[in-house]
């Protein structure tokens, strides 16, 4: 079992940043790929970018590829997403999941859950 808790999200301009972080418990999160994905009201959760459970691949959404930046510390149970030059469009809450095998861009695929920070970015 896999328990994730986001935090770091907020209310910024545009052009600004934000690191999310996502701290997990239990022991196989080392042994986890972890993904970053987002949710707009009334849509489903979109793929914003995850990493393999050594940190070795990383794989963006193309409208996330050279602003945001993905990383984990297997060593403090923790991952990150750096979202930088942020507009009004990544206005969403955001959510951090992790599975035991690869990345996939499918929310189905994945195990485990937080319960999501709210990012929103003014104009």
């Amino acid at each position: 079992q896999v328990q994730l808790v986001e935090s770091g999200g907020g209310l910024v301009q545009a052009g600004a940043s934000l690191r999310l972080s996502c701290v997990a418990s239990g022991s196989s999160f080392k042994q986890n790929a972890v993904g970053w994905f987002r949710k707009d009201p009334g849509t489903e959760r979109e793929f914003v970018a995850g990493i393999s459970w050594n940190g070795g691949d990383t794989y963006y959404a193309d409208s996330y590829k050279g602003r945001f930046t993905i990383s984990r510390d297997n060593a403090k149970n923790m991952a990150y997403l750096q979202m930088d030059s942020l507009t009004p469009e990544d206005t969403a809450v955001y959510y951090c999941a992790a599975r035991f095998a690869t990345i996939v861009v499918v929310p189905a695929l994945w195990d485990y859950w937080g319960q999501g920070t709210q990012v929103t970015v003014s104009a």
